[in-house]
């Protein structure tokens, strides 16, 4: 009734510093941004509801700012609230599935997977098992989503997971010789993703709740700075920008370099998991000057910038040209999400 293989689905990307926008074109040569855009969220130092309100306009802002109008968006989860585990069972039958993949969401989720939605994918191995990987997330999260797609004339069509936009994203743009040992870092304002796709075809989901927003509190507390001071620093566009806060800022990361060997370390251990020896970075913190260089220096693993839109055409005679070249690292979600279909 839609027609969604006419239509082209929009990525949107609702951060809480942030709204990313994306739709993308996809023909035999491969994907085209047919639009781009980003909008900060302004910050309410009153209650949940004026936050919500001031998400809702950061939307819209930036559907106005493509220009373009659009219908049906595909929006992303992560937190706490989401999980993303594989399963392995003894050979069972398609009326089996269902019931043991929910008793194992039960197990395996850090909430209560009985108030919120499960959904799964089979990874067929040639063998007498039944494997495949589990998505949950809670109802709350999902609605909160629906409903801000909603105050802002959108229909929410799709409901992703990020970390799996992202390596959807990656994989669909990467060459073989990329993927087999490489960890996408997703650093965000409230969350840091870690997305690896394992050579069994299992992908490793890990979402941590320190984040870009916490280094830059920790940063204007060493510095007795406010916060909107060392976002202009950090971003480069201050007056201030002659302050050194190289230190502060390599102090005010260590639990995040800290987080993440540990969640590589772990994922290394698993069975049939290889060592990463490459991390792609992106996001909006990624951006930040000098953090790949420090995240390169801490992590044992080569680590880069990764801006997705380097592989995708993006006419940049079109106003859509420079928010992709320069804001690209902050978009891969948002792109990750373009590339879905129903």
């Amino acid at each position: 009734m839609l027609s969604f293989t006419k239509t082209e689905l929009l990525g949107l990307d609702i951060g809480s510093s942030a709204v990313k926008v994306v739709r993308l074109r996809k023909d035999d040569a491969g994907y085209t941004v047919t639009a781009a855009g980003i909008a900060e969220i302004a910050v309410s130092e009153e209650d949940n509801n004026h936050q919500k309100i001031n998400t809702v306009k950061a939307i819209r802002e930036c559907l106005e700012s493509t220009g373009r109008k659009m219908k049906f968006a595909v929006c992303g989860l992560s937190g706490p609230e989401v999980a993303v585990r594989d399963f392995e069972f003894p050979s069972l039958s398609t009326s089996e599935i269902d019931g043991a993949v929910l008793f194992e969401a039960s197990q395996v989720c850090p909430f209560n997977a009985a108030d919120g939605a499960v959904d799964y994918h089979l990874i067929p191995n040639g063998d007498d098992k039944t494997r495949g990987i589990l998505v949950a997330a809670t109802n709350a999260l999902i609605k909160n989503k629906v409903q801000l797609t909603k105050e802002a004339a959108l229909k929410c069509v799709l409901m992703d997971v990020e970390g799996l936009a992202l390596l959807n994203c990656f994989n669909g743009l990467a060459n073989d010789s990329e993927k087999s040992t490489t960890a996408i870092l997703n650093v965000g304002g409230s969350h840091t993703t870690v997305a690896i796709m394992g050579n069994n075809g299992r992908p490793f989901i890990r979402d941590m709740t320190f984040a870009g927003d916490d280094i830059i509190k920790q940063i204007a507390t060493d510095k007795g700075m406010s916060t909107e001071d060392v976002k202009g620093i950090l971003s480069g566009d201050s007056t201030a920008s002659h302050i050194d806060i190289n230190d502060s800022l390599e102090k005010a990361c260590q639990k995040l370099t800290v987080d993440v060997s540990k969640t590589l370390r772990y994922y290394a251990t698993q069975e049939q998991s290889r060592p990463v020896e490459k991390i792609f970075v992106c996001g909006g913190f990624a951006l930040t000057k000098g953090f790949i260089e420090l995240l390169n220096s801490r992590l044992g693993a080569e680590t880069v910038l990764w801006n997705p839109f380097e592989k995708i055409r993006c006419d940049t005679a079109q106003r859509f040209g420079d928010i992709c070249n320069k804001k690209g690292p902050a978009l891969a979600v948002a792109a990750g999400l373009a590339m879905r279909s129903v």
